[in-house]
């Protein structure tokens, strides 16, 4: 069955309070996909943005982003008024996400509806405090994971969100009795972060349920590595490559290539495998589960890095002076399909590919990427449409790659224009200067499009961006940049009846609805 589908981060769907969320956009936005044909909507990942204001570097791989919860649905539950909502500012462009301004806003009035949640819990049943039914299946149903990120937040909260590698010792080593004096004398605190957590997670799947009804499956997206600030890498201690003193011994990133010259540097602790092999690969077990209960497919991050990956010296200032270590391989893969069966998986297999990376890719037997945007450098790539395999995903470009406008006015090199032009009959086989420059960009665009429709990938996904026609100011993430990513956000009605109708018309030409 062949399939297309869009990738639309949440936090790119339009809306009053500064960023995307669960609210009546999401929900719009899975009408659009169904009236379009769609049966995917890929999204970035859901757990909390980090540095960089990244989703890649979050403070845990199990939490949900605080963000994307619904506060019109809290105003509607009586935890929140019109007027408090007002009172904040949620940034001066609808169509850019401001973090710092989100993160002063968005924690106010979550902790205001926390705070009227408790008073309406207060005293009921002969309790000082008496949750809803859901609150205690909620938390119990995630106490693994649950329990460690509400102390930790709380932590965090304690010391000024520094790192926790710069916390008190005994916080730092996790002392049992310093950790259950502090949770004792800051039980609110921590009650938050689990309210905080047990709000996205109840909008979430209505949001995903809603969804399923209209036959849209989510794609989800899981990171390779956690964040070295995380409550992942505070509790882990074993499973990452740690030195004498106990810190990180080695980090991650990736060689130089085609975004960086200098690679990648990008810090996140490195698996201890040998450790994890000994357990049976279950944290992984755990992390492939949870996320199972979240998306109904899931992209795996670096999916290379199971096969060899880049260990750059923790005190390196660039990623030259890395080198390549063996992963799990089929091991991981084997283990998480014997626990948890057959896994609905898609690799990000780009970069730099050994053969060993294209064994672990074809025993795996799940599908890879295929990008149009690095198709046209020359000779016979596998990423041009009739080198594609049916097993494949392909895209116009992944959320890294800007978009197709922007690539064919200011990233695309005069040969790559050469190239794209001939292949996509645009021009003549050898084009002069002069055709290049008379070719509108948006038929470039367009003849994009119906390449990765018309490709034999069972799967095509298209960015909402490449659909709207978007230029630079839309390009979501430029790999190596701090600052400045993952803002773009759609103006208010972009899915109109007519977009809708275009993309239904456009798949249904490829047998794709």
């Amino acid at each position: 069955m062949r399939e297309s589908g869009i990738l639309m981060p949440v936090s790119s769907l339009p809306g009053p309070y500064g960023i995307g969320c669960f609210g009546k956009e999401a929900f719009k936005f899975v009408d659009f996909l169904a009236q379009a044909g769609q049966k995917i909507w890929q999204i970035l990942p859901l757990s909390p943005t980090g540095y960089g204001d990244s989703p890649y570097q979050s403070c845990s791989a199990f939490a949900g982003n605080p963000y994307f919860i619904d506060l019109d649905a809290l105003k509607e539950e009586g935890l929140l008024t019109a007027a408090q909502l007002k009172a904040e500012k949620w940034g001066t462009d609808p169509k850019e996400v401001d973090y710092g301004t989100l993160y002063v806003s968005r924690f106010k009035v979550l902790r205001t509806a926390y705070a009227a949640w408790r008073k309406q819990c207060a005293g009921l049943h002969g309790c000082s405090y008496y949750f809803p039914d859901d609150y205690y299946a909620f938390t119990l149903a995630n106490e693994e994971w649950l329990d460690d990120y509400a102390l930790y937040m709380a932590l965090k909260v304690a010391n000024g969100m520094k790192n926790w590698v710069e916390w008190d010792k005994p916080y730092r080593l996790r002392d049992k009795k310093a950790l259950a004096a502090f949770a004792a004398e800051n039980e609110e605190e921590i009650g938050f972060w689990k309210f905080v957590q047990y709000k996205f997670a109840a909008q979430w799947q209505a949001v995903k349920a809603y969804a399923n009804k209209k036959d849209v499956q989510i794609l989800g997206d899981i990171p390779i590595y956690v964040s070295a600030d995380s409550v992942d890498a505070w509790v882990g201690g074993a499973l990452f490559e740690l030195d004498a003193d106990g810190g990180f011994a080695r980090v991650a990133g990736c060689p130089p290539d085609y975004f960086s010259a200098d690679g990648q540097l990008w810090g996140n602790p490195l698996y201890n495998w040998a450790y994890h092999k000994k357990t049976g690969y279950a944290w992984w077990v755990r992390r492939v589960r949870h996320a199972l209960g979240i998306y109904d497919l899931l992209r795996i991050d670096h999916f290379r890095g199971f096969d060899t990956y880049w260990a750059i010296p923790a005190d390196s200032t660039t990623a030259r002076t890395g080198k390549w270590e063996n992963g799990p391989g089929m091991e991981l893969f084997d283990a998480l399909e014997a626990a948890l069966g057959k896994l609905p998986i898609i690799a990000e297999d780009l970069g730099e590919l050994f053969p060993s990376v294209r064994k672990l890719l074809a025993d795996s037997t799940f599908p890879g990427m295929k990008v149009l945007q690095f198709a046209f450098g020359g000779g016979d790539s596998e990423y041009l449409p009739h080198n594609h395999v049916k097993n494949s995903v392909v895209y116009p470009g992944t959320h890294d790659n800007t978009t197709l406008t922007d690539w064919w006015e200011n990233g695309a090199s005069e040969k790559e224009k050469a190239a794209a032009a001939a292949y996509l009959h645009l021009t003549g086989v050898k084009p002069t200067v002069k055709e290049l420059a008379a070719i509108r960009t948006d038929d470039v665009r367009i003849a994009l499009l119906r390449a990765a429709l018309g490709s034999v990938a069972d799967r095509a996904i298209i960015p909402m961006y490449d659909w709207l026609g978007l230029g630079a100011e839309a390009h979501l993430n430029t790999p190596g940049k701090l600052g400045g990513n993952w803002a773009w956000r759609a103006a208010d009605g972009f899915a109109a009846k007519a977009l809708a109708k275009t993309i239904h018309d456009e798949c249904s030409v490829y047998c794709r609805v």
